[in-house]
């Protein structure tokens, strides 16, 4: 059964599926543009596209996973096919620069973690991931009075100076007590619930610090109550700028995510 018979090609794994009918592929390109396709196996179905050992064999794959501009290309082209198959049902996401070296290792995975994936894809049946991040809103917290004292202009400078950090620092407690106030809200109301670590202003691209960075396995069926309750929790904690992101392919939770021995094992 291996499509691959160019020992030049291994096989770049982007998700795994309970079944895949042909239209649910159809005009989806690959991490090479090239267009995916199925690799079936103990009765799941990996979708997989060609991948050129040049650009994604070993040698290759260590010198451009350091190469940012790559980085980004790659995951945007992985993700790409990863959104493409959550929009017609559960996928188990396979981690970025999964590669094998042919078809038939594919489906050795598929059978040798048949009880996993199949127990990840009914988990995230019916079920998407929605990401809620939080950002301090300074003009929200309680400010802190500036102290009395004398001792000069450089002495008054230093007592305001204290002050404001006094206020940060309070600013960030509120906001940080806000954070896991909300987080616990909405795991409530989820199915599932991960809480990741805040990204740094550079990436977020942000004014403001972010005190909360969640993902939440919420019921299709459910998603208004979800989104109401977002809404609901940004009213009462002032102290926080909420955003609701999604839906996202279900990266935070598929614990059984395929891991693959490379293409030049």
């Amino acid at each position: 059964m291996t499509m691959t018979a160019d020992p030049g090609t291994g096989v770049w794994l982007h998700g795994v599926l309970a079944d895949a009918a042909p239209t649910t592929l159809a005009g989806i390109a690959g991490i090479a543009g090239t267009p995916v396709r199925p690799v079936p196996g103990a009765g799941l179905v990996a979708v997989v596209s060609d991948a050129p050992l040049a650009e994604y064999g070993e040698e290759a794959l260590r010198r451009n996973l350091e190469d940012l501009a790559w980085l980004e290309r790659a995951a945007r082209a992985h993700h790409a096919v990863v959104d493409a198959l959550a929009r017609s049902g559960a996928v188990v996401p396979a981690r970025l620069a999964t590669v094998y070296r042919d078809d038939d290792r594919v489906a050795g995975v598929l059978a040798d973690r048949h009880d996993e994936l199949t127990g990840t894809l009914t988990r995230l049946t019916g079920r998407a991931e929605w990401g809620v991040k939080g950002y301090v809103v300074p003009g929200a917290t309680p400010r802190v009075e500036e102290p009395a004292g004398g001792g000069g202009a450089g002495a008054a400078y230093l007592r305001r100076r204290r002050a404001q950090l006094t206020a940060r620092e309070e600013g960030q407690r509120i906001a940080a007590d806000a954070a896991a106030t909300v987080h616990t809200a909405l795991a409530g109301y989820a199915a599932d619930a991960r809480r990741h670590a805040p990204q740094d202003r550079r990436l977020s691209g942000a004014p403001t610090a972010m005190v909360l960075n969640g993902a939440y396995l919420v019921e299709r069926a459910g998603l208004d109550g979800f989104s109401a309750l977002v809404t609901e929790l940004a009213e009462r904690h002032p102290e926080l700028r909420l955003e609701l992101t999604g839906p996202w392919p279900p990266y935070s939770f598929a614990a059984a995510e395929p891991t693959a021995e490379p293409a030049w094992a």
